[in-house]
């Protein structure tokens, strides 16, 4: 499999490359994570470091950074480079697709999760008040340009959360993307060349799911897989859990809760397959249940309730069938289906501690 590749898009086509940061081009301002601030400095660059928090990348924060890059005089020709993680693309996608109507920018990810799933798709996700991801458009870079030297510098935690993404995209996938995925059985303790294999694999996987609904409206709400229950996770313990581990719980909730609505009289062997991944995954971290009572349990359903992709009057959440493929159901709202989520979320949040004290 080719290590460059090229991503098509309704704004036009963007490459992907799987090489040296150097390969990036010229950028006039870089947007980057606080931590790489200094180096892009020494270079005599205009920089804007941010703090890659969850706050960050909240609208009410946006206007600063719109202020900064007009006080560094961006216009419409100016390129914008963002350096980080998923935070930084998040905010780089949306300010560079309102900043004068739009400007060209390219994007170096710095995180496995970053490199494996969310540096191609072209989604901002920004935050307004307590409502995690609520506004957003669809901006691609006109690059991407992974170096997996970065991935040394990542500690196991940072390297379980994007491995928890990668496989939920194969998992999504009904091809061979799953088995080829756990023929590699990737753990976090993996070479960079390892790491580079699972990134390559991801990617090109999740490439299908962009190019045939790059909006977001059927094949593509297949890749929520694990994030409906995670997003309700992750701020109900005030994002203590990082994204990515928060999905992988999430992934299990899902397990549990077709289990619970009765999808299958036994689990098919890609649910088993995917149960035991996930769950030896998540063993990897021994700060597991020291997080896991951080979690608000009794605030799980109103977080859950928040999320954007439900209707007024259904849930949807995204499921194996009984063939263990994935499918995006609709929950009538009723205390019935709300008892059901609930249980779904605490079978997966005990499980998760076990996973992490074993």
């Amino acid at each position: 499999m080719s290590d460059s590749f090229k991503i098509a898009s309704s704004a036009g086509e963007y490459a992907v490359r799987i090489g040296s940061a150097d390969a990036v081009g010229p950028a006039t301002i870089v947007l980057c994570d606080q931590f790489f601030a200094p180096a892009y400095q020494a270079q005599g660059l205009n920089v804007i470091g941010i703090e890659a928090t969850e706050a960050a990348k909240s609208l009410d924060r946006m206007g600063d950074i719109i202020i900064a890059m007009r006080e560094f005089g961006a216009n419409r020709k100016t390129r914008l480079l963002a350096v980080g993680g998923g935070v930084i693309q998040d905010i780089a996608t949306f300010v560079a697709s309102v900043y004068m109507r739009g400007l060209a920018w390219d994007y170096l990810p710095t995180t496995l999760l970053g490199m494996a799933d969310s540096c191609i798709g072209g989604k901002s996700s920004i935050n307004v008040g307590a409502y995690k991801n609520l506004v957003g458009n669809f901006y691609p870079p006109h690059t991407v340009v992974i170096d997996m030297a970065f991935a040394a510098t990542l500690n196991t935690e940072q390297r379980v959360a994007g491995l928890c993404e990668a496989v939920k995209i194969c998992f999504a996938h009904t091809g061979g993307a799953f088995d080829d995925y756990l023929a590699m059985d990737p753990q976090p303790h993996g070479t960079a060349e390892q790491l580079r294999d699972v990134v390559r694999l991801s990617l090109l996987t999740k490439r299908w799911f962009i190019e045939i609904d790059e909006h977001d409206k059927k094949e593509r709400l297949l890749l929520n897989y694990g994030h409906t229950f995670g997003h309700a996770i992750e701020s109900a313990c005030d994002f203590v859990i990082p994204h990515g581990i928060a999905v992988g719980i999430g992934v299990l909730a899902s397990l549990h809760f077709a289990r619970l609505n009765q999808h299958y009289a036994a689990p098919p062997q890609r649910v088993r397959q995917m149960e035991s991944y996930m769950t030896r995954l998540l063993a990897n971290l021994p700060q597991l249940p020291g997080w896991i009572p951080r979690v608000a349990v009794g605030d799980l359903m109103r977080r859950f309730e928040a999320d954007k992709k439900h209707s007024a009057s259904h849930y949807a959440v995204i499921v194996p069938d009984a063939q263990g493929q994935l499918m995006r159901m609709e929950l009538e709202k009723n205390d019935a289906s709300r008892a059901m989520l609930q249980q779904a979320f605490d079978a997966a949040l005990a499980q998760a501690a076990t996973c992490g004290a074993a």
